[in-house]
């Protein structure tokens, strides 16, 4: 990874103003493989990522694959920060240019399991951003504690969760901590389920109300802080895509609504809102 000197402007002066169209394909370990048309522009053509708000860029060589087509290769192991990384194509010196979505093969995101000893999970999923640019969001984490189903119950609420680059022990546990640091710290007792993860129950009477965001601690008070969130499938913002109801608890500080919700990181969080 290198540094760039500040991230490109659009350019509206160009000869061709079209973006070129970027189909992905994502494999199983968290890399991407990227192809454009050749326009037939002479140079070395590479496809730039730049991170938004950042001086941060990644440079890809893009290489001829036949039928008229450019590829490049982002493999799992190269670094990319988490964030938002929005695509160029760069020719020789020229000035970068914008790139747009074509298709994005991300089947093989679909219920990604990967081995509860990988020591990082690396996870990058293209979308086009809502001016019809390619953008890629890159998670990497390590270690991560990935949430599976949520169950609401009565008065409560109950989380599935596998970690994986740490190996629970006896003495796991998780918290749900107040983000505005207004209330102390809420600890779970986590017990072993039948699929190899670990599994919590929060009951929505002990929180004041707030934003709560849930941490697993895999192997006690002396081990790993791991957020919880929601990151190996192929949808790039949970909230949208997953709804849950709110559930009204009469409380010792009053009745409130509970729900539990991903944030715009997709980790996941229990906001409370007190009720008359």
């Amino acid at each position: 990874m290198t540094l760039a000197p500040q991230q490109p402007a659009r350019r509206d002066d160009q000869e061709d103003t079209t973006p070129p169209r970027t189909d992905c394909v994502a494999d199983f370990a968290g890399g991407l493989t990227f192809e454009i048309a050749d326009r037939g522009e002479t140079g070395p053509a590479h496809l730039v990522l730049f991170l938004r708000d950042s001086d941060q860029r990644v440079r890809l060589p893009l290489t001829p694959a036949g039928d008229g087509r450019l590829r490049a290769a982002l493999p799992s192991s190269v670094a990319v920060p988490e964030g938002r990384w929005d695509a160029y194509l760069q020719v020789a010196d020229g000035e970068p240019r914008r790139l747009s979505p074509g298709v994005n093969d991300l089947r093989s995101l679909v219920d990604r399991a990967p081995t509860a000893t990988a020591d990082r999970i690396a996870v990058r999923i293209p979308y086009g951003t809502k001016h019809g640019n390619l953008t890629l969001r890159s998670w990497e984490r390590s270690p991560h504690a990935e949430a599976g189903e949520l169950h609401i119950g009565d008065g409560e609420l109950e989380v599935t969760v596998k970690a994986y680059g740490t190996e629970p022990t006896p003495d796991a546990y998780a918290e749900l901590t107040d983000r505005e640091e207004s209330a102390p710290a809420v600890r779970a007792d986590v017990t072993p389920d039948d699929r190899g993860g670990l599994r919590f129950t929060v009951a929505y009477g002990d929180l004041r109300p707030g934003t709560w965001d849930l941490w697993l601690f895999p192997q006690g008070e002396n081990g790993p802080r791991v957020r919880i969130a929601r990151l190996l499938d192929d949808i790039v913002e949970k909230h949208p895509v997953f709804v849950y109801p709110r559930t009204r608890v009469d409380t010792g500080h009053g009745p409130v609504e509970a729900e539990p919700r991903y944030t715009v990181d997709n980790d996941l969080s229990v906001t409370v809102t007190a009720v008359s």
